[in-house]
Parts: C-alpha cells; sequence; structure tokens
C-alpha cells in the first residue's frame, strides 16, 4: 500500500511517473497516420516539439482483430472502395516502418511504444524494446493478452474506457500492481471511449475514484474529447500521465481524427499543463517571500 507520503511511481524509460514527478504526456498518434511513414514522422516531430515525452501508435494483426463475417464487407476509403480486412491491412505498419519509426524517435529523443491488439503484435512490438506498455479500452477483457503483456515485464498503462469497475479490478488482479521484480509497473488510465465525447460524459471525477480505489497505481488520463479545458482540469485534480490523440489536421480521414489535437494545440496542451503544474503546488499553508512585504504593511494597518 501507499501513502501520500510514500506515493507510488512507476519508472518509465528515463521518467518516473507517479505523484510529485511531472506530468508524462502521451501523443497518441494510432492510425492517424493514415499508413503513411511520411505523416507518421511529421507526427512525431510534431510531438517532440510540443514538449511530449511519447508517442504512441497501435499495432493489430488484421487476421486476428477483424471478424471473419467483416473481412469481405466493403468501405470507400482514400484509396478507394476496398473490403475491410484490405483496408486494416492497408494502414497497418510492418517490421520496415517499424524500424524507421524506432530510428526515428531514438533521434528525436522522444520515447515511443504501442497498444498491441493481439499476442503476436506483442512479441512484434517488444523486439524494440519500449518502455512500456499501454492496453487499449478495448482489450480490458482480454485476459490471455493482458497476461501476455505482464510476461514482457515491461510497466503497463491499463485504459479503462466503456468498462465496469468489476472489469477493471478483474483486469488490474491479473495484470497486478508489481512485476516479478516485486516493482511497481501497472498504470491506470481513466477514459471514456467515445469519439469525440461529450462534456456530459467525461467524469472526470473518476480521476479521484480510481486514486481511492488503487493507491497502488499512478492514475492518469485518456482524454477523447474536442478541445483542452478537461484535460487541463484533470491536471489539476492529480492526474499523473495525460493522453491525447495528435494530429495534423482534425479534418483529415481517419475515425480518430476529429477526437484528436493538431500541432499547435498540442503545443498549448503540454506548455498550459507544466503551468498547472507550477500553480497547484504542494498543498501545504505558507506564507512566501513576496508575501512579506504587504504582510508588514496591511496587517500593521489593521492592527
Amino acid at each position: 500500500m501507499t501513502n501520500n507520503l510514500n506515493p507510488i511511481k512507476v519508472e518509465v524509460g528515463h521518467r518516473c511517473i507517479g505523484e510529485g514527478e511531472p506530468v508524462y504526456v502521451i501523443a497518441e498518434i494510432g492510425v492517424n497516420h493514415n499508413g503513411s511513414l511520411e505523416t507518421a514522422k511529421q507526427l512525431i516531430a510534431g510531438a517532440k516539439m510540443a514538449g511530449s515525452d511519447a508517442v504512441k501508435f497501435q499495432k493489430r494483426t488484421p487476421e486476428l482483430c477483424v471478424p471473419r463475417e467483416h473481412w469481405q464487407v466493403e468501405r470507400d476509403t482514400p484509396w478507394g472502395r476496398m473490403t475491410y480486412i484490405d483496408y486494416r491491412r492497408r494502414i497497418e505498419f510492418g517490421l520496415a516502418e517499424y524500424r524507421q519509426i524506432d530510428r526515428y524517435c531514438r533521434e528525436l529523443g522522444i520515447d515511443w511504444t504501442a497498444s498491441c491488439w493481439d499476442e503476436p503484435s506483442i512479441d512484434f512490438i517488444d523486439q524494440f524494446e519500449p518502455p512500456f506498455y499501454k492496453i487499449a479500452s478495448a482489450s480490458v477483457t482480454d485476459l490471455p493478452l493482458l497476461r501476455k503483456i505482464r510476461t514482457t515485464g515491461r510497466p503497463v498503462i491499463l485504459s479503462t474506457g466503456m468498462s465496469t469497475i468489476e472489469e477493471i479490478d478483474t483486469a488490474v488482479a491479473t495484470l497486478d500492481f508489481w512485476n516479478d521484480k516485486g516493482e511497481p509497473h501497472l498504470l491506470i488510465a481513466h477514459s471514456t471511449s467515445t469519439y469525440p465525447c461529450t462534456l456530459a460524459e467525461l467524469n472526470l471525477n473518476m480521476i479521484r475514484t480510481l486514486k481511492a480505489r488503487y493507491p497502488q497505481a499512478p492514475i492518469g488520463y485518456s482524454g477523447h474529447e474536442t478541445g483542452l479545458s478537461p484535460t487541463f482540469a484533470a491536471v489539476a485534480i492529480g492526474a499523473c500521465f495525460i493522453e491525447r490523440h495528435i494530429t495534423l489536421d482534425r479534418a483529415m480521414w481517419g475515425t480518430d481524427q476529429a477526437a484528436s489535437v493538431e500541432i499547435m494545440g498540442f503545443e498549448h496542451l503540454v506548455s498550459n499543463i507544466r503551468d498547472i503544474e507550477k500553480a497547484v503546488g504542494d498543498g501545504i499553508k505558507k506564507v512566501y517571500e513576496s508575501e512579506l512585504r504587504p504582510r508588514a504593511k496591511l496587517r500593521r494597518l489593521c492592527a
């Protein structure tokens, strides 16, 4: 168990995430690259410029993640009309692309990882030694996947969108708060899985609820709303890490673009998070040196 005097912190790469540490900011690229490595690199560079700590992709094996009955369903795409399975293959990066992504992120000095939607994808991404894994809200009840991720020994962020508290409890018990070395490795993100999400369904007070229920894990926020204010509120009430989708243009084709933040907006996001960290303080009442002169003057007048 932890307490306010000795909060749990999880080591992620060269950083620690937890109470008293700077908020760790993740720019979720996901599939907003639309299968273009050049777009992915632009998003990585934009996230780094904005001050993000990490970028995150999504990795799937389409043949495992797309239900068989959906394979031949046709849809319109930027590349013409094609079956859904061909579309999923079209936007999925392979080894050549991820090698370049890994090299580029190392050159820029920014962490990168992926949410893996199937077990072969974990094996694929693990060859790049990511600093942590993210479990998507859709995978909360996929216990074999959770067990597989735990075997990597890497820190894990569990997203909790579209989940009951009982489902979250089961996922947390499966992952455990501690790795096999007895080190804290679990982080939990409050989220609502609607893209974009209305203000009425963000329920940011769940951050406080998760903090009280799981004091052994740093709690963060993965947001899918339009605008930045709710994310600032999440930081103000104690989110230790933040994840928001990043895009070159919210009007681009793709299901996640509308709930994403453009690069200049991401720069404002990170900058304001750093301001909020300074403003929140430690909660200990004190008289600041800058108050001493007005205190001496005004208290004398009121005496």
